[in-house]
């Protein structure tokens, strides 16, 4: 499903924003905690003892007064936390300004990434950051894309409602119920704007023809990830965790975000 394109009828203007909103609007430095640091002199059990109490992963240790390592709690925390440091070449670290999709791409690979700004290491990102307000916004907006160009390709590989083979009359007197309560309201919608996403990905499972267009194979594998985004979507929606039951996903999103932004016609 993410292998496909955006409608056709979007604008080069409106993807290139898309492509900017999606790339430059959300990046590390929204979701990034402070790095919290103490001198490297320090006593090691002391500093361990409080990064316990106060929940720290990780903290920056200080030399002259400039961010040279980081310090974990160390199983035996003797001497001064100089001798447990750890130097950030160790560690993966990102400019404040990286993507979310980058950020998450690293997470998928280490259990934190630290992050540089004004010229030093300042912050910390782990994959509870990713439960942030900016996150669930960018991960909904992809989805929100991908029920878009759905929507377009369905209406263009199968007119006038011919699409309708491949549900359950039970699913589509839903949808038809729902586009009269809201043709009752004035709403100018067609009955294809009506299904639930659940829906549209079950026509592409089942339409030979427009699962040729993304970069699953089978209808069973489109229908795996149908559910996985589906499930991914429903927990963003109600705002629960999405990170224990819905990271197979997000990095999905993530890696797929340049095909799924890229208009018709031009190269990745």
């Amino acid at each position: 499903m993410t292998g496909t394109q955006l409608p056709t009828d979007a604008s080069f203007h409106q993807v290139d924003s898309l492509v900017r909103l999606f790339t430059g609007g959300f990046s590390a430095a929204q979701i990034a905690e402070p790095l919290r640091s103490f001198e490297a002199a320090m006593p090691a059990k002391e500093i361990a003892d409080l990064m316990r109490e106060r929940g720290l992963g990780v903290v920056g240790l200080r030399h002259e007064g400039l961010v040279t390592g980081f310090f974990e709690i160390p199983e035996d925390p003797r001497g001064v936390c100089a001798d447990h440091l750890r130097p950030f070449g160790d560690a993966r670290v990102l400019h404040d300004s990286a993507p979310l999709d980058e950020v998450i791409q690293a997470l998928d690979r280490e259990p934190r990434i630290f992050v540089r700004g004004f010229w030093q290491i300042a912050g910390v990102i782990t994959r509870y950051e990713l439960q942030k307000a900016p996150v669930r916004m960018w991960l909904f907006g992809m989805l929100t894309l991908i029920e878009m160009r759905m929507t377009s390709q369905i209406e263009e590989l199968y007119p006038q409602e011919s699409w309708s083979e491949f549900l359950s009359e039970a699913r589509m007197d839903s949808a038809r119920k729902l586009l009269a309560e809201r043709q009752r309201r004035n709403q100018d919608l067609s009955i294809l704007d009506c299904l639930q996403f659940s829906d549209k990905a079950q026509i592409f499972a089942r339409s030979k023809e427009l699962r040729d267009t993304t970069r699953y194979t089978s209808r069973k594998q489109l229908e795996k990830v149908a559910k996985i985004l589906q499930r991914l979507r429903n927990n963003l929606a109600h705002s629960q965790d999405i990170i224990t039951t819905d990271w197979e996903a997000i990095v999905d999103l993530s890696t797929s975000m340049r095909q799924i932004l890229k208009p018709p016609g031009r190269a990745t």
